[in-house]
């Protein structure tokens, strides 16, 4: 159910980013404003605070800048390796290891150039003086392939010491089905990048050991809700059917031969049909596509109301899609649906959290936006 949002457009033409409102509008009773943080960038990616006040951004292009939120200026972060910077590949993925404070690991996913094509990549490495050092290849993920198309990659954390990154099926399909290759799966790692024992596919003669769950067409959107201890995920369908599912170990999400989307070609069902025994029902699917690119649970309290919901960014469909929760008992379910900021026809990328609750937004035309309680 789409819920109507108010929302009021300023064009506010001045020198300090950090004063321009670009939108107010009103959710579940609470007012909000939108405010311009940066401009500029090259399809900002991924987003993470090492700070209160400095934020990591990830340009696709391959770059990646540090920026001071207080004073608004931007620095180039040197010490990348060599990327693969081609169609949907590039730098994607930033997060800081859940230990930040202590062990100083930045995590990345990227696409590594592997004989004139790439490969989904997890690494790690630490940052001092805008310069990063000792970076570490943790999983490179196999096939490479010279696609431009569905390296995944977000990347997340749970409480237990594990990191998680999807990668997408790279344009070929049967690969999603394939447990012989990473391309279509979630992957489970130590932050090491040592293997757990306990992952499903650990013993498994054929399967690869990092696999946690399969049967995934291109996952942008992973985040490990602490709360409920839920790993969600989001992920582009086809033409219609994109998903959001609840990820289980060892579990068949289906794709391609279960899907709730369309062929490209023609109105043509992809695969066998919605549904099949021992494959997995998605927790929410969209039809139209919205194109998702990101996901997060909302745990903060500057939007008490919004805690606990789902949000996501949405590329084709240029708004950030909120999904509120009900339980009734051990299963959860779908409130509502809401849909914020349409009015600025941006292509969402992004949405990360602030310890004070707000939410850092980038946006593919190189913006970065924070979305804010309104105090009237």
């Amino acid at each position: 159910m789409r819920i109507a949002t108010i929302c009021f457009l300023f064009v506010i033409s001045t020198g300090t980013l950090n004063a321009s409102i670009l939108m107010k509008g009103v959710s579940e009773g609470m007012p909000y404003q939108l405010e311009l943080v940066a401009e500029g960038l090259s399809i900002p990616w991924g987003m993470t605070l090492i700070s209160s006040s400095e934020l990591l951004i990830t340009e696709r292009s391959g770059s990646l800048k540090l920026l001071d939120l207080q004073s608004g200026r931007m620095s180039d972060i040197s010490g990348l390796p060599a990327i693969f910077a081609k169609g949907q590949g590039g730098l994607l993925d930033i997060a800081v290891s859940p230990d930040y404070s202590a062990s100083h690991w930045i995590y990345f996913t990227y696409s590594k150039p592997i004989d004139g094509g790439g490969a989904t990549t997890l690494a790690r490495a630490k940052l001092a003086n805008l310069k990063l050092y000792h970076w570490q290849d943790l999983l490179i993920t196999r096939p490479a392939s010279d696609s431009a198309q569905h390296f995944g990659s977000r990347i997340t954390f749970d409480q237990s010491g594990h990191v998680y990154f999807g990668v997408g099926d790279r344009g070929e399909r049967e690969n999603s089905q394939n447990l012989s290759n990473h391309a279509g799966t979630l992957l489970r790692l130590n932050l090491d990048g040592s293997i757990p024992v306990n992952n499903p596919f650990y013993t498994h003669g054929t399967a690869l050991p990092e696999i946690w769950s399969y049967g995934h067409r291109n996952p942008q959107g992973l985040f490990y809700d602490k709360t409920r201890k839920v790993l969600w995920e989001i992920e582009h369908g086809p033409r219609g059917g994109d998903e959001i599912n609840i990820i289980q170990p060892g579990l068949n999400y289906g794709w391609p031969i279960i899907s709730y989307g369309k062929e490209y070609w023609g109105p043509f069902q992809v695969g066998e049909s919605t549904e099949k025994e021992g494959m997995e029902q998605p927790f929410k699917y969209y039809i139209p596509s919205i194109a998702p690119s990101s996901l997060l649970v909302y745990q903060g309290d500057a939007f008490p109301k919004w805690r606990g919901d789902l949000f996501a960014g949405a590329l084709v469909l240029t708004h950030l899609n909120r999904i509120q929760l009900t339980s009734n008992g051990e299963s959860m379910k779908e409130a509502k649906e809401e849909r914020l900021l349409e009015e600025l026809g941006e292509r969402i990328r992004n949405v990360i959290e602030s310890k004070e609750g707000w939410l850092y937004i980038s946006v593919d035309s190189g913006k970065i936006l924070k979305l804010v309680p309104l105090i009237n």
